[in-house]
């Protein structure tokens, strides 16, 4: 591929069309009140936002795994000792027999 493919055109006037459509954007960025460091601030306030809210889901998670622990973990252990109980209640069956 050659270079004037690629550009869309020679590179003087690839680079002029850019000048003059970046100076046009610019005007209107400006009348809007945006700059560039308004720009890199709302970025770095978006990314710091993104990595709070990971964290912050992660947290959620964490404190619902605890509090939901709290109530499964003594049941199941309950449910472990009366099946352990039972077990050691009950006669093994016969061999050779089955159960039906």
């Amino acid at each position: 591929m050659d270079r004037n493919t690629f550009l869309g055109g020679s590179v003087l006037g690839v680079l002029v069309r850019l000048v003059v459509l970046s100076i046009v954007v610019g005007v209107v960025l400006s009348a809007l009140g945006i700059t560039p460091q308004n720009i890199f601030s709302q970025f770095n306030i978006l990314l710091q936002r993104i990595y709070d809210l990971g964290f912050g889901a992660l947290e959620s998670v964490l404190g619902y795994l605890i509090l939901g622990a709290m109530v499964v973990v003594p049941v199941w252990l309950i449910s472990r000792l009366i099946k352990s109980a039972r077990r050691n209640d009950v006669p093994p069956p016969p061999r050779g027999s089955t159960t039906a």
